[in-house]
């Protein structure tokens, strides 16, 4: 089997719990930051997030823009696949995806739902289970 050289990671496009975290394709040098998230770590794909909800970045060293490490803001959404963030890494360095030895890229960018504005909670109590609740099997 090769070795990759590129990123090829993977989420869940319809985790049983949403909204769930996404990985991260882009962030812009910009004010504010726009992210662009996907599920392969090739393509952008829909976040399924909403305005107000409140998020936080990982991103590894070799990715670089360590400067919006761990930040916490409010999403704006852009697009199905792009949402902003109040944070100016204009003058940051920017976020690339390092290609070379799979070792640099082991632990991929994500985004993570970690909570949401009052007037939205209604997002965090969604039912997206797969299948009714009906066809389940009682316990005996």
């Amino acid at each position: 089997m090769p070795i990759p050289t590129t990123p090829n990671y993977f989420s869940l496009p319809f985790p049983t719990f949403q909204p769930a975290q996404r990985n991260i394709l882009s962030i812009t040098q910009s004010f504010p930051a726009v992210v662009t998230t996907t599920f392969d770590g090739i393509n952008p794909a829909p976040n399924d997030y909403q305005n107000g909800m409140i998020v936080r970045l990982n991103i590894p060293y070799s990715y670089g823009l360590q400067g919006a490490n761990q930040f916490q803001g409010v999403v704006t959404v852009i697009s199905p696949t792009t949402f902003s963030l109040p944070i100016d890494t204009t003058l940051m360095d920017p976020f690339v995806v390092p290609t070379g030895q799979p070792a640099n890229f082991a632990t991929p960018p994500t985004v993570v739902n970690v909570g949401e504005t009052n007037d939205n909670l209604k997002w965090s109590v969604q039912n997206v289970l797969p299948y009714p609740l009906n066809r389940l099997n009682p316990i005996e």
